[in-house]
């Protein structure tokens, strides 16, 4: 008997031993080092914005200098601001919605001015970035990426501040954001600025001027390193993230110029860098459709080509046409159809292995309310690319 027991002991132990050398099988994003942003960009596939959403403020002669402050909206909660631009409440059917059309990146435009207070220290509203959270976890549950960035707000401050006061404001500004999201798995991606890298500025008797190329080359290189600088620091899975960085202006021709500088990280191959509308002179040209349109967008996309991906830094298209206004096509097109055009544009992105993120606000391409793309021809593109990143 004492044998038995014995021999049954001895089983018992092999078993808890076997069972504790065993690796844990947890896939959670949060266990799961860091890839690098060419993996991330893959992964990103089709990309749509959540536009005229956190990024709306109230805008009533933002351009002038008398404009010292954010105008409160409403009773000033975080959905007086989310609705200021006609948007509804965001919600996760919303974002479920998006990822179900094929969507798998999220672009999240934020103004975190809104709801703060006027107080020098650019403290962010704790019940705005609570609310920004929400929509975080909206995408979390989907399982598609979010993208996070400074949407106007960047506008605001740097028409108003000296080089080296931005880079003080944005580092206090992407220090409080990176912290608050530092435990959040690399499916949260962040995205320094929007468009005003480089922006113009008010001079001394009020107007709105242009810095010109040396000043604004060196203000976009000195702000985009303190974004990298100021997220790296707050450690946790920040220490790894990848991060997209802004172009002057997003704009291709500019940032594609060696004047241009990626920051330096402490970590290779987790950078991205992010241009707008890879037809956008044509667009506003109104040569939409045109041959003279199909030779610009490979020119803007050989151009990205040379300076980033041959060097192994992936672009981020991170705003590019969701349709086309009949206006907005040549008199000579060969390429007539709003959808024809789209297909276009976001085959030859995903071709050149860039992220293209359609730039849509609410009930224009995509319906929040109905969960649906609203066009079935722009559904049937939609299809057709995310089958070509598969």
């Amino acid at each position: 008997m004492k044998r038995i027991i014995a021999l049954f002991l001895c089983v018992l132990m092999l078993f808890a031993v076997g069972c504790s050398s065993a690796p844990a099988k947890d896939n959670s994003l949060d266990e799961v080092k860091s890839p690098d942003a060419n993996t991330v960009a893959k992964e990103m596939g089709l990309g749509i914005s959540l536009g005229n959403t956190f990024e709306a403020y109230n805008a009533t002669d933002c351009d002038k200098t008398h404009y010292e402050w954010m105008p409160v909206v409403g009773n000033n909660t975080p959905e007086d601001y989310e609705t200021n631009w006609g948007a509804v409440p965001t919600t996760q059917k919303v974002i479920d919605g998006m990822r179900d059309c094929g969507f798998n990146t999220v672009r999240i435009p934020v103004y975190w001015g809104n709801m703060m207070e006027n107080d020098g220290t650019w403290t962010i509203n704790a019940d705005y970035i609570a609310r920004i959270k929400e929509i975080v976890d909206y995408c979390e549950n989907a399982g598609v990426y979010s993208v996070i960035n400074i949407h106007h707000f960047d506008e605001f401050i740097i028409r108003r501040n000296d080089l080296q006061n931005c880079k003080e404001i944005f580092t206090t500004l992407w220090t409080q954001i990176a912290d608050y999201f530092k435990d959040y798995p690399y499916t949260v991606v962040f995205e320094g600025f929007n468009e005003y890298l480089g922006g113009n500025q008010f001079n001394e008797n009020g107007d709105l001027v242009e810095q010109g190329d040396p000043k604004a080359y060196l203000m976009t290189n000195v702000l985009n390193q303190a974004f990298v600088d100021a997220v790296r620091a707050t450690g946790g899975n920040n220490a790894e993230r990848v991060l997209v960085v802004s172009g002057y202006w997003t704009n291709i021709d500019k940032t594609s110029s060696p004047q241009f500088a990626m920051p330096t990280d402490t970590i290779a191959d987790r950078l991205m860098v992010s241009v707008h509308y890879v037809d956008n002179a044509m667009y506003w040209a109104r040569r939409i459709g045109t041959q003279d349109w199909l030779n610009y967008i490979e020119d803007q996309c050989q151009k990205l080509k040379k300076a980033f991906s041959d060097k192994n830094i992936p672009v981020f298209m991170g705003e590019t046409s969701a349709g086309y206004p009949a206006e907005n096509f040549g008199h000579d097109a060969i390429h007539t159809e709003s959808s024809e055009c789209l297909e276009i544009v976001l085959t030859e992105l995903v071709e050149y292995g860039f992220v293209p993120v359609i730039w849509d606000v609410n009930d224009n391409f995509y319906s929040r309310t109905e969960y649906k793309i609203k066009l079935e021809s722009n559904e049937k593109v939609v299809e057709k690319i995310v089958k070509k990143l598969k």
